[in-house]
């Protein structure tokens, strides 16, 4: 089968055409034609740093055709639209064919394309987990407390507002920096808008709000005394990027709480994985019904190896504003 792999670390231009054997399905797995991705910081980061046994195929967004099934798969069946964003230990979604195991498995939006729909499991499944696992809120919840969505424009805050302001009462602010990331936060429901380059904390002095909650998507280091001092006592800070070292000590006389999110974590250690294929599928009708909008403002005609090189150096910007998809390679 085609795929665009690497098989050693570097630049984005490590990229290239290569031929691997369909993947061999585990019991619960879906062999899906992969027919549209897309590209996360998570790509970037493996591709720059994490050395391939052999050949390294990476995507952890796809949306596309079930073509086979294991022999334990319920869930599904041949010629069923999916999407999903897959497992970190496993060979990734760059590929004309890609095994997934269908507990982590949702059905694609009626309402999107292929490639459209590969543009949200990923930083759906994190935004989700984010809310109702780290910060352990119910839907309903949250009025009269506030969220502050530290990067507000990239591809988790952009769905992270979405579903704050759908399915919690709780105010969003959130942060950009740019003119057209400050309009695109509004347009995905933030209540209000402050710019991260400035003093985050005078800012929200101004608004009077002293948020609850934190959810910290990028540069969380360089954030982190402005958090403590802004948040509420008790208050409890979410991150998902990869900080070299946090002074935790801080933290304590508000007996803050501090949580990752990875939303690897279930399929790598084969805990209540289907919580991921339900979540997905409410996010799918959730979009089929207009009550979410895609994320997606950057669109290849074609996955080549140099479309898919473009992304990954677009990516590398920092400058990327919601979610990059491309069509897959069955397409």
């Amino acid at each position: 089968m085609k795929t665009i792999g690497y098989t050693q670390t570097g630049a984005a231009t490590v990229l290239t055409a290569q031929e691997a054997d369909r993947p061999a399905l585990r019991p619960r797995d879906l062999l899906v034609a992969v027919m549209g991705i897309s590209v996360n910081p998570v790509d970037v980061k493996l591709r720059a740093n994490r050395a391939p046994e052999g050949l390294g195929i990476l995507g952890f967004d796809a949306s596309g055709v079930v073509v086979e099934t294991g022999p334990e798969v319920t869930g599904y069946k041949i010629g069923d639209e999916v999407f999903y964003a897959g497992d970190v230990t496993r060979p990734g979604t760059n590929a004309e064919f890609h095994a997934v195991d269908e507990r982590i498995v949702g059905r694609k939006p009626a309402s999107l394309d292929f490639t459209e729909a590969a543009g949200l499991p990923l930083t759906a499944i994190t935004a989700w987990e984010m809310l109702f696992d780290s910060f352990r809120l119910i839907e309903g919840a949250g009025a009269g407390q506030s969220l502050l969505v530290i990067g507000g424009a990239g591809g988790v805050g952009s769905i992270l507002i979405q579903l704050s302001k759908r399915l919690t009462g709780l105010t969003v602010i959130a942060t950009a920096s740019r003119p057209e990331t400050q309009d695109w936060v509004r347009r995905m429901g933030a209540d209000h808008v402050i710019d991260h380059r400035g003093d985050i904390a005078a800012q929200l002095r101004d608004l009077a709000l002293v948020p609850d909650y934190v959810s910290a998507l990028t540069a969380t280091d360089q954030h982190w005394p402005a958090i403590i001092e802004l948040i509420a006592p008790r208050g409890h800070v979410a991150l998902i990027d990869d900080p070299q070292g946090l002074d935790i000590a801080p933290a304590k006389p508000k007996a803050l709480t501090l949580s990752w999110e990875f939303m690897f974590t279930r399929s790598m250690f084969g805990t209540d994985m289907e919580a991921q294929r339900d979540l997905l599928n409410r996010v799918s009708a959730m979009l089929d019904a207009g009550e979410l909008i895609s994320t997606v403002t950057e669109r290849a005609d074609v996955s080549t190896p140099d479309s898919l090189i473009a992304a990954h150096e677009r990516q590398e910007s920092g400058r990327v504003i919601g979610k990059q998809v491309l069509p897959g390679l069955s397409a």
